[in-house]
């Protein structure tokens, strides 16, 4: 199923998008529900034509789910399934506006899942990101990485935050945002340790955990 046709089914109830720049005022979203304890499926689609996906990025957003997985210990359970059956939806479209990424609430039967979209053009973020990308593919992965764990925070209930330390932190606040991705690029060694390198904050972890014991 395509981009076009899940926009029509869906029923969007608010968005949550990071920025390279807007006004500090868009970074409150209404209250997010946390989603539904235990299982909770997930599909990650193919690039769409002129989003500069690529085949790897699959792994980036695999690694942003169980990075949330683990941190939430047990309260869900992450399982793959088709398009149609999934609460959470991954989908790679082209730029737009100088947005990261953005997450849609849905509904699928009676329960709340989330379609989340990733922009994965670097050279569309401004000059710092898309010139540092070219000439390391590691901080463009960090870019592409750390976007889906943004946005699959908003998925998984969290609304911005202020504090630059968190993966929430909305950037409308402004701040180094090439270094925002910096400082975790210079954690890693190879493209794998991406999948054990978390991303989150204390502060990150101490509300999800907090949303989920609810």
């Amino acid at each position: 199923m395509r981009l076009a046709t899940v926009c029509v089914l869906v029923t969007i109830c608010l968005s949550g998008v990071w920025f390279v720049k807007a006004d500090a005022r868009q970074r409150e979203l209404p209250t997010l529900e946390r989603l539904d304890n235990n299982r909770v499926t997930y599909y990650i689609a193919d690039g769409e034509p002129g989003s500069h996906y690529l085949a790897a990025d699959r792994d980036l957003a695999t690694w942003a789910l169980r990075e949330w997985e683990r941190t939430l210990d047990g309260a869900v359970k992450l399982e793959a399934v088709a398009e149609q059956d999934a609460l959470l939806r991954v989908y790679w479209v082209p730029a737009s506006s100088g947005q990261y990424g953005e997450m849609r609430p849905l509904r699928v039967g009676s329960r709340r899942g989330a379609a989340v979209y990733i922009r994965p053009d670097t050279d569309a973020l401004g000059p710092d990101i898309g010139m540092r990308a070219r000439s390391d593919l590691l901080f463009r992965d960090t870019v592409v990485y750390l976007t889906c764990l943004h946005e699959l925070g908003h998925a998984f209930g969290l609304s911005h935050t202020d504090s630059f330390a968190d993966i929430m932190y909305f950037f409308g606040y402004g701040g180094d945002i090439p270094g925002f991705f910096g400082r975790y690029r210079e954690r890693l060694r190879g493209r794998a340790d991406i999948s054990t390198t978390s991303g989150l904050s204390q502060d990150d972890v101490r509300r999800v955990k907090e949303l989920y014991r609810k």
